[in-house]
C-alpha cells in the first residue's frame, strides 16, 4: 500500500456511473414495484453503500478512508436503469474506488433481483448487460 502519511487532508469528492440493460418488461416491473425479492431501486441504494463502505476490504492496496457522505440515484430508462454515486470525503487520498464499487455493487444487485424476469428458455441472459461503468468527476479542495 502506498504511504500517504505526508500527504495533506483534503476535502474530496467523486462521483461514477454505470449502466444495466434490461427487458423492458423487467423496467416495468421495477418502476411497479413487483419485483418478487422487493423494492430494486431502494435494496440497491442500500447495496451500492454498503460495497463503498467495504471497498478496502475488496481492493488489498485501497486504503480505509472515512466515507462522510454516500448518494445513491437513479436514472430508469424503457430498457436500463443507470446508478449513479457520489461519495465525500475528507481524507488524505481519494475517493473514486469507493464511487465505482458503490455503482459496481449497485448493478449486481439489480441484476440479483431480477434476473428470474430475465432468462430466456435456456436460462441464459440474452438482453442483460451491465456496462459503462467509469468515473464522471473526482474533486479535491484543499483545507
Amino acid at each position: 500500500m502506498i504511504n500517504i502519511s505526508e500527504k495533506a487532508i483534503s476535502s474530496r469528492t467523486a462521483t461514477a456511473k454505470g449502466r444495466i440493460h434490461l427487458k423492458k418488461s423487467t423496467v416495468q416491473a421495477i418502476r411497479d414495484r413487483k419485483v418478487k425479492k422487493g423494492d430494486v431501486l431502494e435494496v440497491s441504494r442500500v447495496v451500492g453503500t454498503q460495497h463503498a463502505k467495504d471497498t478496502f476490504l475488496q481492493i488489498p492496496y485501497c486504503h480505509n478512508i472515512p466515507i462522510e457522505g454516500v448518494d445513491v440515484d437513479f436514472v430508469v430508462g424503457d430498457d436500463y436503469v443507470e446508478v449513479s454515486c457520489t461519495l465525500t470525503t475528507t481524507y488524505k487520498t481519494g475517493i473514486e474506488m469507493e464511487a465505482i464499487s458503490c455503482v459496481s455493487g449497485a448493478l449486481i444487485n439489480i441484476w440479483d433481483m431480477v434476473k428470474y424476469l430475465e432468462k430466456d428458455e435456456g436460462g441464459n441472459y440474452p438482453e442483460t448487460r451491465i456496462e459503462d461503468i467509469h468515473v464522471v468527476e473526482k474533486r479535491k479542495t484543499p483545507i
